[in-house]
């Protein structure tokens, strides 16, 4: 009887066959946690750990001509959506060990264009932004692919195989992709940065960190990627994806994490209803309307414009505006009026975890992670709360 061969092997062995070239570094199932790339021996810094050719990414090029020519007949369908219209009718045995790796649709559960309309609704301000706006990109590629292929694409039954289909695709590319540009992008009209795409095998597997272990870069032969400090054996090696916030890793990959140095949250729910409409058009005159934001360390020259606008006098907050006036004199009261607010934003978590909790809807993992989310909200905003009354008492 004959030894069942671990995917991730093959999909090693495949990968070096085809000249990817991994250096101290093997994927790996990390308990708990899914599949990550672990070293296999000491790193250190400078060391160049992977490099992927060319001839093994799947681009707009690897596109069959036939099938690119179809879905671009009369669509505004993005490269992303023709990849996955790629992804998902491919019958090509190629890359079969890379595609055996690759996470199923079950494993995209995390992400909320998959969650019930009940759960999308308790999302956190900027989180829901960022839905919607994925949620019309996919309805755009997905009726442009099925136009094409109505045959494959078009929902049947009561499962619709071929919308789930796509959708499982779509969230591959929309998770898995590297920045790509070749002669193919850079010739296609209409094609912006978000089309400059392409996958690529192992790389793939990369989890995300804050502060990446390793450095990507792309030359003409393909991508490399160097280590960026020393890694002990058995150790984690992570990429990291872009200095995102919570709220953006949980809808465009799936997840939280803890820790994240570039976390941060909209302040949008409990001040733009303190302002009133000439305020507001104020606001909207001198770019200033929307967008308050509140990280680690505190919040941005957009919300402290907003907030001395609710407690100064007009000719004062202009000279803020403007910069004559630095907005020390101010400060004082403007800090009073943002620990009043952050009080109020604490109730609308506390609200919203019981709504979240309440619900009978969706899977016990996406109401879970949803809770996380909002607790990590709670948290940033606590902090800022707990360290505004400090000064106010120093």
């Amino acid at each position: 009887m004959s030894k069942k061969i671990d995917p991730l092997r093959e999909l090693l062995d495949w990968a070096t066959s085809h000249g990817v070239k991994p250096n101290g570094i093997e994927p790996k199932r990390i308990p708990g946690r899914g599949v990550g790339v672990l070293a296999t021996r000491d790193i250190q810094a400078d060391e160049i750990i992977l490099d992927v050719p060319t001839n093994c990414l799947r681009s707009l090029s690897t596109v069959p001509k036939a099938r690119l020519r179809k879905l671009d007949e009369g669509s505004a369908i993005s490269v992303h959506g023709i990849l996955a219209a790629e992804l998902a009718l491919s019958t090509n045995t190629k890359y079969a060990p890379w595609d055996a790796v690759v996470p199923k649709e079950h494993d995209f559960d995390g992400m909320p264009l998959t969650w019930r309309p009940e759960l999308q609704a308790l999302l956190p301000t900027h989180a829901s932004a960022l839905l919607a706006a994925q949620e019309a990109k996919f309805q755009r590629d997905r009726e442009a692919a099925a136009a094409a292929f109505p045959e494959e694409l078009v929902e049947r039954g009561k499962k619709g195989e071929g919308y789930r289909r796509y959708r499982h695709a779509w969230l591959l590319v929309n998770s898995r992709t590297f920045y790509y540009l070749d002669a193919a992008l850079k010739k296609r009209r209409g094609a912006t940065r978000d089309d400059h795409m392409a996958l690529q095998p192992v790389a793939d597997l990369f989890n995300h960190a804050a502060e990446a272990d390793c450095h990507t870069a792309y030359g003409g032969d393909g991508f490399s990627f160097r280590a960026t400090k020393d890694i002990k054996e058995g150790e984690e090696v992570r990429i990291c994806y872009g200095q995102h916030g919570g709220d953006f890793l949980l809808v465009e990959y799936g997840f939280v994490m803890e820790g994240n140095c570039w976390d941060e949250v909209l302040l949008d729910d409990v001040l733009m209803k303190r302002l009133d409409e000439k305020q507001k058009e104020r606001l909207e005159e001198n770019g200033f309307l929307g967008r308050y934001v509140l990280d680690s360390d505190t919040v941005c020259h957009r919300t402290q414009v907003a907030l001395r606008l609710l407690c100064c006098k007009v000719g004062e907050w202009m000279r803020f505006v403007n910069g004559s006036d630095d907005g020390e004199a101010s400060q004082g009261v403007v800090d009073a009026l943002l620990s009043e607010l952050l009080r109020e934003y604490l109730d609308v978590i506390e609200e919203t975890v019981e709504r979240i909790r309440t619900l009978e809807v969706g899977l016990h993992s996406q109401t879970a992670l949803l809770v996380e989310r909002w607790e990590q909200v709670r948290r940033l905003v606590s902090n800022r709360l707990a360290s505004l009354e400090n000064e106010a008492t120093t």
